[in-house]
């Protein structure tokens, strides 16, 4: 618990140690910080070696690390560092692990509305319509709840940018998704296999090798960028284009236990730097995104294809058919969810 009888963090401190770390002159925290009061373990399911590791991952926790003076001492942890990656939501609850910096779709067999928080293709085009819907709409709220009933908090999303398909085969039709073996996860693998597609499933470790192989013929790992720092550009020919997911997210969460550890200064610091991290990140990845299909086409000798306007329907239609599995299977969470997202869709004049 934070000593409220002792100085409290101002925002002016805040924003100002906030900024810098976003700029990156902020990189790790000094041996003062590191002695803070209170310690999170965050693991990610990112391996290092990833240039997104060090620049978002490792620099989130740093930037709460040194906002809070200490008193909140994050310390990064790696993919399967503590546990294995299909074990954190059980380990933070457990306490075996503080927090976690991860992806919402390796919960959604127990926590349905999970698939919300990641994504559904052609849910949103833009980090404010994201966050509008999460924040603005409520959908954080409902979400929350459904967390809580697990025994974890979850903070709120970070953007990872769109979800784009990098493929062995060109994508231009509906057609062309027909027995596609696909390396895909969470809602979109329901939406692939509805369009016709083969989706597997494989571990980020055993990927190249099963891209290189023939095992799958496509892939999608977030954005075009961080697909790129899994070396996706080296096993593949096409990107398809556009990218299905104006944003998709991954999440922060802490233990219940945790949370209700830290007192309102520090709750409220971590929220902002979540927030302000998602918008950081969506810029981060966004201007790469464009640099990396450059570097493709002219450097590597990539292809980008273009999804024709019959195919983009397809993937929107099912990906609200998926939406509305979700609420009949989970109509406390989803549900309530699903008729947002509807309501959300109706308002961008999409429905």
């Amino acid at each position: 618990m934070t000593d409220n009888t002792k100085t409290t963090l101002s925002r002016r401190k805040f924003f100002s140690v906030s900024a810098a770390a976003a700029t990156g002159t902020v990189l790790a925290a000094p041996p003062a910080i590191a002695a803070g009061k209170i310690t999170w373990r965050m693991q990610t399911h990112w391996p290092t070696g990833n240039w997104y590791y060090e620049d978002v991952f490792v620099k989130f926790c740093d930037r709460i690390t040194a906002a809070t003076n200490g008193e909140l001492t994050v310390q990064p942890v790696q993919s399967n560092g503590i546990v294995p990656t299909g074990e954190v939501l059980n380990a933070v609850r457990r306490g075996l692990l503080e927090s976690a910096f991860i992806y919402p779709a390796y919960w959604i067999g127990r926590i349905p509305v999970a698939g919300h928080l990641n994504g559904h293709i052609g849910a949103w085009s833009s980090h404010e319509e994201m966050t509008a819907f999460m924040y603005e709409m409520g959908a954080l709220d409902v979400i929350r709840e459904a967390y809580a009933q697990q025994g974890i908090f979850q903070i709120g999303p970070v953007s990872y940018s769109g979800l784009t398909l990098y493929s062995n085969r060109p994508l231009r039709t509906t057609g062309d998704f027909s027995g596609w073996r696909v390396r895909s996860t969470g809602p979109a693998a329901l939406v692939f296999t509805k369009m016709g597609a083969a989706p597997v499933s494989i571990p980020g470790g055993e990927l190249y090798q099963a891209l290189q192989t023939g095992v799958a013929e496509g892939a999608h790992w977030g954005s075009t960028s961080t697909g790129w720092g899994m070396n996706l550009q080296e096993v593949n020919k096409y990107i398809a284009e556009p990218d299905l997911l104006g944003h998709m997210n991954g999440e922060v969460f802490a233990g219940q236990e945790a949370w209700n550890g830290l007192g309102a200064d520090l709750k409220a610091t971590v929220s902002e730097i979540v927030r302000a991290t998602s918008a950081d990140a969506s810029a981060h990845f966004v201007y790469r995104d464009m640099l990396f299909k450059k570097q493709f086409v002219e450097e590597m000798g990539g292809e980008l294809t273009q999804l024709d306007e019959n195919a983009q329907a397809d993937l929107r239609r099912y990906s609200m058919e998926v939406v509305d599995e979700f609420s009949a299977r989970d109509p406390e969470y989803s549900g309530r969810v699903g008729e947002m997202l509807h309501e959300f869709q109706r308002l961008r004049g999409l429905a």
